[in-house]
Formats: C-alpha cells, sequence, structure tokens
C-alpha cells in the first residue's frame, strides 16, 4: 500500500484482506456494519509529535493548534491534548465539546467570522485563551462582553495578505475578494487596530492569517508571512505596539491520490522559521510566539472509510456506475469542492486489469459521485471498498440527508478498537422532532 496516501501500518495479510493497525477491515465492516470510518492513532499521534518536535527545535516558542473544525469528538480531543497540542475552535459548539472532554480552555483559541454574543461570552466565562477578531462589528462586541463580565480578552487579529495559493476557490482564504479577516492593502487591518486599542477590555497579542487549504508549495506562505510581519511594523511604528504573538496559519497539504507528494512537517517547520526569522531581522521585530495550525494534516492520512458495494450499473459507451452504502451524507467533500480521492477493495486481493468506473453514493442527488473516474479491478456487488484521506473534513460536514444514520467512527491501536462514535439509530433522527419522538417512546422498536 502506498504509505503516503494510506495509514502507516496498512497492509495486505495473507488472504489478501486489507489491514489497519493490525486488524482487517473486513472484520471492522461485520462487527460494526458500513458506513465505517476508521482512524489510526499511530498515525495521529505521529503526525502530531511530526509538527510540534519538527517546529520546536527550531522556534522554542511554538504553538501547534489542532482545527477541530477538521474533525471533533471527545476521543481525538484527549489524544491531541496527551500530545501537548493546542486547539482552535469556530464555534459556541465545538467549545463546548471541547470543554466536556477536558481540554484546558487557555490552550484553546476561538476563531470564525460571526461569532455571536453569546458565543462571546462562553468563551470569556469559560478563559479561552485567545479570540480572534474578524471584523469590526466583532471589536465592539466582544469589548462590550468583555466590559459587562469583568474579563479582559486577549485577541489576535485575523489579517487578509492579499496572497492567492490557487488552490480550489472554496478553499482559497487570502485573497481581498474573502469573508474572512481585513485586508491589509486598502487600509481596513490598521483600521481595526485603532478602534482595538481604544478599548481597554482587549488585549492584542498580535496577528493571525490563514491563506488557504491543501498547500504543496511555499511561495505564497512566504509572502503572506513578509506582508503579516511589515504590517506589525507599521503598527508598532504607528502606536507603539509589539507583535506577541504571530500565526500565519497552515493548510498544509495531505496526499489523497497516489501521485501527490505534500511536504514533510520539517519542511515547513524550516521554510516557516526561517521566513518569520528572516522578516523579523528585517523589520526589527522581537521573534514573537509563533503559532502553526496543520489542521487535515493532523487527522486527514489516519483516516480511512469503508462503504459496501450495492449495485453496479453499466451504460455501454457512456460509463459505469459502482454505488455503494454511503455517499455526499458523511462525505460531501468531493460535490462541495471537487475533492479527489483514490480507493481499494478492501475484502481479497485486487485481480484482474483494471477498468474505469465512477463510485457514486446512493443518495438522491446526481452530484453525489465520490470517486469519478477510478480504474478498478474485477469489482462486483458485495465487494468492501476503502476510502484513504478520511480523516479529515468528511464526518464534521456529515448530514442526515435522505434519512441517513451517521456513521460509526472506530479508533485503531495495534490491534485494540475503540469505538470514537456511536452509528446512530432511527431513535437519534427522531430524537429533535416532537411528534416523531413521541412515537419512538411508544414503539417497542
Amino acid at each position: 500500500m502506498n504509505q503516503t496516501v494510506w495509514p502507516t501500518g496498512t497492509r495486505r495479510n495473507g488472504n489478501g484482506e486489507i489491514e489497519i493497525d493490525g486488524v482487517p477491515l473486513t472484520t471492522l465492516a461485520e462487527e460494526h456494519g458500513t458506513p465505517l470510518y476508521v482512524l489510526s492513532e499511530r498515525e495521529l499521534r505521529d503526525n502530531c509529535r511530526a509538527f510540534r518536535r519538527s517546529f520546536t527545535d527550531l522556534w522554542s516558542r511554538t504553538r501547534v493548534v489542532y482545527a477541530g473544525k477538521a474533525g471533533i469528538n471527545g476521543a481525538l480531543l484527549r489524544i491531541i491534548q496527551e500530545e501537548g497540542l493546542c486547539l482552535d475552535v469556530v464555534s459556541g459548539g465545538e467549545l463546548a465539546m471541547a470543554l466536556a472532554a477536558g481540554f484546558n480552555p487557555e490552550e484553546i483559541s476561538f476563531h470564525g467570522n460571526n461569532k455571536g454574543p453569546g458565543e462571546l461570552q462562553e468563551a470569556l466565562e469559560a478563559g479561552v485563551g485567545k479570540i480572534v477578531i474578524d471584523n469590526l462589528d466583532e471589536v465592539g462586541r466582544l469589548a462590550d462582553v468583555a466590559a459587562a463580565l469583568g474579563k479582559p480578552a486577549q485577541i489576535l487579529l485575523r489579517l487578509n495578505p492579499g496572497v492567492d495559493v490557487h488552490t480550489h476557490r472554496k478553499i482559497s482564504t487570502g485573497i481581498v475578494d474573502s469573508k474572512f479577516g481585513f485586508p491589509i492593502r486598502n487600509g481596513q487591518a490598521a483600521e481595526a487596530v485603532t478602534r482595538i486599542l481604544a478599548r481597554p477590555e482587549l488585549d492584542l497579542l498580535g496577528y493571525h492569517a490563514h491563506i488557504g487549504s491543501q498547500l504543496f508549495e511555499p511561495d505564497a506562505y512566504i509572502a503572506a508571512i513578509e506582508e503579516l510581519v511589515a504590517f506589525a511594523a507599521s503598527i508598532r511604528d504607528l502606536h507603539g505596539i509589539e507583535m506577541r504573538h504571530l500565526s500565519p496559519g497552515g493548510g498544509f497539504g495531505i496526499a489523497y491520490l497516489d501521485q501527490q507528494e505534500p511536504k514533510e512537517a520539517a519542511y515547513w517547520a524550516r521554510i516557516i522559521t526561517d521566513s518569520v526569522r528572516a522578516a523579523c531581522q528585517r523589520f526589527g521585530l522581537a521573534e514573537p510566539v509563533l503559532t502553526i495550525e496543520p489542521g487535515r494534516s493532523i487527522v486527514g492520512p489516519a483516516g480511512v472509510a469503508l462503504y459496501r458495494v450495492g449495485s453496479i450499473k453499466e451504460i455501454p459507451g457512456v460509463r459505469t456506475y459502482v454505488a455503494v452504502d454511503g455517499g455526499m451524507a458523511d462525505n460531501i467533500r468531493p460535490s462541495l469542492y471537487d475533492a479527489e480521492y483514490t480507493a481499494a477493495i478492501a475484502n481479497r486481493n485486487e485481480t484482474g486489469p483494471g477498468r474505469d468506473v465512477a463510485i457514486v453514493g446512493k443518495y438522491c442527488e446526481s452530484g453525489d459521485i465520490l470517486i469519478e473516474k477510478i480504474a478498478l479491478p474485477d469489482v462486483a456487488v458485495g465487494d468492501l471498498l476503502a476510502v484513504p484521506g478520511c480523516g479529515a473534513y468528511c464526518l464534521p460536514m456529515a448530514s442526515n440527508y435522505n434519512g441517513s444514520l451517521r456513521p460509526a467512527v472506530l479508533l485503531l491501536n495495534d490491534g485494540d478498537v475503540k469505538i470514537m462514535r456511536h452509528r446512530e439509530t432511527y431513535r437519534d433522527l427522531f430524537r429533535h422532532d416532537p411528534i416523531l419522538d413521541a412515537w419512538s417512546n411508544r414503539s417497542p422498536t
């Protein structure tokens, strides 16, 4: 198995079945059903350690921050904290999950472009370490909440450096035409600083940016760092405010396809620390606390989705559709922004020449296509398909479309299997509907 795409502990056993960390995927599918998501704990922890060590070796005051939006549950949060990582949340719900899992609130940053007064109050009352301000409305809103509570807010200002990373437009966040951040070049970022300094309830620690996701090359990163540090120097000269924290973001790409070659953590650590250090020296700034956000690079490569083939429809001269028992309700990424995946037959050796097929879901949408085109050898009804690279963003965006049940999630560790999330039941579908919930409470099923 290609270890760039699949978790490190993936192999085929003597029966031709795919195993991850010593556990055959066929066994897991039989015991827990499909669709099913599995995560390798070893891969997850190795990725955490690689980023933490690579950066702290070169920049001792580094915070490695995991983005909860990539995937969040109790077991995952505890692993992240055990490995010494901090956490980004973007809603009151993510914050509540983090606190329920016992995550240290001082190591949590609260992002988001439209945080409500209630969410900001929850964050301050919990003792969240940093709140990232995204727009002018939020400056006054947060200051008012902080004043009412008598709790000053430590903040980072999200900047828009106007850098195009040439990724998919729906995951490009550093261009001027973006809903995120204060543009530097039109003066809005400087105006935001002026307003923040007028509110003593707000303590401006420094600056943050996130230019996009699935990045494989460093040029845009280097350009963004230059813009951030130059802005920090201009604010120092204008207001006498030193930059204590700098977060140039994350978005490091992972391999979804065999031909993709993502950069390792050590590569990004060298590029980013060298760029920040050089820029700080050039503008005469002290070296700040550095925050990096690996995002999907932590959890994405650790996850594999399992599906059962239910039907095969061949349209001569057009296409062959291989339909599985999941799809856009558990992984909307291909439909949302043309995400690409590979797949393999997991229950047996793949034999014979491959033929091009489309892997499609079971939902009533023509756009419910997981893989537009892939050569699979001799795929048949009943086969178990494994799709790697599914640890990030699939399940957080999952839905109950068509009355579907969100899948179970398992954590694998050297033969040990733990349930990270139970499969939903029909009763879960009924819970928030007063009529259906009343019926389910009477029904014995």
